[in-house]
């Protein structure tokens, strides 16, 4: 399996496993990933195997804002590449893909490259059953943040300090 950053011709594949991965009203659409991938290449990873497909996929912005919010899901441009924090807005495994280890080598390659990068931590929301996983790298419960309620459900901010 290798890691790589995302390219413009992801774009489709990347659409398509984000509508695999989050209900509709949850999923970012592929305006969504065009806007990001030109706004945040570098903070777009991906992990193809062994014949080039896209399996599993992490992606999020920096900024010096602490707190993720719906509005950055949507606004590529809030983007700061020497923003503190950095943010995932997603973290995607096709569906035959997981139970292999493929998000937790994505994850901790975004956790690593924030470190080496200089950021203060990393940020993500995720529903309660995902809690615990996150734990697992380090990552702190907030506690159910206000700041985002896409799909209209219970979202927890979590944080790992860097």
């Amino acid at each position: 399996m290798v890691i790589r950053k995302a390219k413009q011709s992801d774009l489709d594949e990347l659409a398509r496993i984000e509508s695999l991965c989050f209900p509709q009203g949850q999923a970012a659409g592929k305006e969504a990933f065009r806007d990001r991938l030109c706004s945040f290449p570098d903070h777009f990873m991906i992990m193809c195997d062994e014949y080039g497909k896209v399996v599993s996929f992490i992606n999020g912005f920096t900024t010096d804002l602490c707190d993720l919010t719906d509005e950055m899901y949507e606004k590529a441009y809030m983007h700061n590449e020497n923003g503190a924090w950095q943010m995932v807005f997603g973290l995607c495994t096709l569906p035959d893909y997981r139970q292999r280890g493929f998000a937790q080598r994505l994850l901790n390659e975004f956790i690593r490259a924030a470190r080496i990068q200089g950021r203060k931590g990393v940020v993500l929301t995720c529903k309660q059953q995902l809690i615990r996983y996150y734990e697992k790298f380090g990552f702190v419960n907030e506690g159910v943040t206000q700041n985002s309620v896409i799909g209209g459900v219970q979202w927890y901010q979590m944080r790992i300090r860097l």
